[in-house]
């Protein structure tokens, strides 16, 4: 990322976390060249991307300030409440300015297209900016392989349904998983098999006996910040789990719907580590930019295109906001837009660690062991009375995800644990939030 990018990012991130207050003069230009080491033109050029944005102004012989708000992006959202339980993007760092930007110019760019039904795969040349920007997280595929779709729960839909060249029909997902995924299955009457996983990991060795005699179609599996418990297989397992689908014709379904938090430099995923064409690759968009926005892309082992093809039936999605996200990633929007968010969540999911740490004294709760991404596990003792917990805790205005619904329905081996996000929370609010969490917990105990 350009120098001046980085600043320019740390400091929206600084206004919008209340750093700097509407109206606050900013450091002049050549004291945040010091604080940046960065030459002066460097800071001048962020400063004036900042003012651009409408974010700062200028009075000439005094300075930058930061622009009041003409309204509050979280109106009507109840200040009282600690939300640690959305998954939701937090609004106030959404990229209104930039991403209105790309919709304009996608219309100019676009127009002759955006008056067709459109390619059933998807834009041509989203398809072609994706090869560049999945390689950067090791995932090299052929355009022809890439195909869009209406958010990446439409790609898991299609996948469930459709058959398989292994012949086999029986998806495996782990327990806990990915809740709104199961209840799909489990209403379509798709067979399902699950295998626990904790926040030390998945057991190979039962992995691998579910692939050996389990007539496995496929494995659903989240490598990365794991939907609920937020943590990431480790390059031991993936190297395993990408060999297993090798040896024992299964695929494997890799969920990366937040891989863009990621902040290992050259995280290979299960993908990149197999060499059968086994791996089916996921990747959604809603959770970095805007749910609205309804896109996500699929990775596809060539055999399996023609029959993805035939299933997914018609265009879903639509052109305009294809043509939108390849415009913001071309321009490299989409690259800062994530080190934003990524930089804010990693600082929140810190905050939540650091309070447990201090209030924790009991030692009642056991987190899940993870430094960035969305989700904390909260695992509980087993003679908690979760819905009871869960009631006292919304009488006090915290709101948290019990773990029950992330199972199968008939699912008996349950970790009893609160899933906890980071995405809505304010800073501020954090230490409030986890010390509720532990009075109650420690009343359930009777202490």
């Amino acid at each position: 990322m350009k120098r001046y990018l980085s600043i320019l990012t740390d400091m929206e991130l600084k206004i919008n976390d209340g750093h700097y207050h509407p109206g606050q003069r900013l450091p002049s230009v050549r004291d945040a060249a010091k604080l940046y080491g960065c030459s002066v033109s460097t800071a001048v050029r962020a400063y004036a991307e900042l003012e651009k944005k409408h974010a700062i102004y200028s009075i000439p012989q005094s300075g930058y300030y930061v622009v009041a708000k003409p309204e509050d992006l979280s109106s009507g959202r109840d200040d009282n409440k600690i939300d640690f339980s959305s998954a939701l993007p937090d609004i106030n760092v959404f990229p209104y300015m930039d991403f209105q930007h790309c919709l304009n110019k996608a219309i100019d760019t676009y127009k002759q297209q955006l008056f067709t039904g459109g390619d059933l795969r998807g834009l041509t040349k989203l398809r072609q900016t994706l090869m560049s920007h999945l390689a950067n997280d090791q995932v090299f595929a052929k355009m022809e392989q890439i195909m869009i779709t209406s958010g990446a729960q439409r790609a898991l839909e299609i996948l469930a349904r459709m058959p398989f060249p292994n012949g086999k029909e029986t998806i495996l997902v782990e327990q806990p998983s990915y809740d709104i995924y199961l209840r799909y299955l489990e209403a379509e009457g798709i067979p399902v098999d699950g295998i626990p996983r904790s926040a030390a990991g998945v057991d190979l060795q039962v992995l691998e006996q579910k692939f050996k005699y389990g007539g496995i179609k496929f494995f659903y599996t989240m490598s990365r910040y794991h939907n609920p418990l937020g943590t990431t297989y480790s390059a031991e397992e993936r190297k395993t789990i990408a060999r297993l689908a090798g040896k024992y014709d299964v695929y494997v379904v890799e969920d990366d719907y937040m891989g863009d938090l990621g902040e290992e430099k050259g995280f290979d995923s299960i993908y990149t580590y197999n060499r059968t064409s086994h791996v089916v690759y996921v990747k959604s968009f809603s959770k970095i930019i805007f749910p609205g926005l309804r896109l996500g892309t699929v990775v596809l082992p060539e055999r399996l295109l023609d029959t993805f093809l035939a299933y997914k039936g018609h265009a879903d999605t639509s052109l305009l906001s294809q043509a939108a996200l390849d415009v913001y990633i071309r321009n490299g929007m989409y690259e800062r837009h994530k080190y934003k968010i990524r930089s804010q969540y990693a600082a929140r999911i810190k905050g939540v660690n650091d309070a447990v740490s201090r209030q924790n004294d009991a030692g009642y709760v056991k987190l899940s062991g993870v430094d960035s991404g969305l989700y904390i596990q909260f695992k509980l003792p087993q003679t908690v009375n979760l819905d009871r917990l869960m009631k006292r805790l919304s009488v006090r205005n915290v709101k948290v995800m019990a773990g029950k619904q992330f199972y199968l329905t008939n699912w008996l081996e349950r970790e009893k644990f609160m899933r906890v996000s980071i995405s809505l929370v304010k800073p501020e609010k954090i230490e409030e939030g986890v010390r509720i969490i532990m009075e109650e917990v420690g009343r359930e105990m009777g202490t």
